[in-house]
């Protein structure tokens, strides 16, 4: 997954000011991960034309909710898979991702006839019973300290800490976020840093200490060694929860 790496204030930038303050961020951010890891250098050098946030385009507008359903939809299923079941779910709903009030409103076997399993089916329901009741609010959960939404959200059956770290870069799009229970990335360090076994989750945790407080943007770099370019990011692959 080419991960956005990009803080909220550049998020969409559509003024000088903004593209400018973004060049400005991007620049800052590979100096210091080019001086603090040597396996980042190289990737970075060898990218000079690299915009971590150019996937964001293949995708359907998200805010948190619609983060946590594609993440909750590619929660054990490869990229195509999680691309067909988001298409068919986006087709419920006129062609975009539902609100919580829209999600609650469907039967919810059609949502299993859209591939998700019942347990998913579960999951997003609960979450949008969440939602639209008073228990979570989406925007205080979009304030929160990373720590602190990510409690908030583990509460709930079925999101684990790999679909909330997902939804913190696609829809918050926090700057210092890193995946190490994501296959995808694991396999992009064991070859970036050439070691001979398939890295443990604390080991990229490890690894990427020293990427603080860039760690979303090393990420990105390290998944677009790994992935082909027209690839949709691997927050929606290969993981549970």
């Amino acid at each position: 997954m080419m991960m956005t790496g990009i803080p909220a204030g550049a998020k969409g930038a559509g003024s000088v000011s903004e593209d400018s303050s973004r060049a400005a961020w991007l620049r800052q951010a590979r100096s210091y991960l080019r001086h603090a890891d040597p396996v980042l250098a190289r990737l970075i050098d060898d990218r000079p034309d690299f915009d971590p946030r150019a996937w964001l385009a293949q995708l359907p507008p998200m805010d948190l909710y619609g983060a946590l359903l594609f993440q909750v939809t590619g929660q054990q299923l490869s990229v195509p898979a999680t691309r067909r079941t988001l298409a068919r779910i986006q087709a419920l709903f006129g062609g975009h991702l539902p609100s919580p009030a829209e999600l609650l409103g469907v039967d919810p076997g059609q949502l299993r006839q859209a591939g998700l399993s019942w347990r998913k089916v579960g999951t997003l329901r609960d979450l949008a019973e969440r939602l639209t009741d008073g228990r979570l609010n989406q925007d205080v959960l979009s304030t929160l300290p990373d720590d602190e939404l990510m409690a908030e959200l583990t509460a709930i059956p079925g999101i684990g800490p790999w679909t909330v770290q997902g939804a913190l870069l696609l829809a918050l799009q926090r700057e210092d976020v890193v995946l190490p229970g994501d296959l995808a990335l694991r396999k992009a360090v064991q070859a970036a840093y050439q070691l001979d076994h398939l890295p443990a989750q604390q080991e990229v945790l490890d690894i990427a200490e020293k990427w603080r407080p860039y760690r979303s943007l090393a990420t990105s770099y390290l998944f677009s060694t790994a992935l082909e370019p027209a690839e949709a990011p691997p927050v929606a692959r290969h993981r549970s929860a």
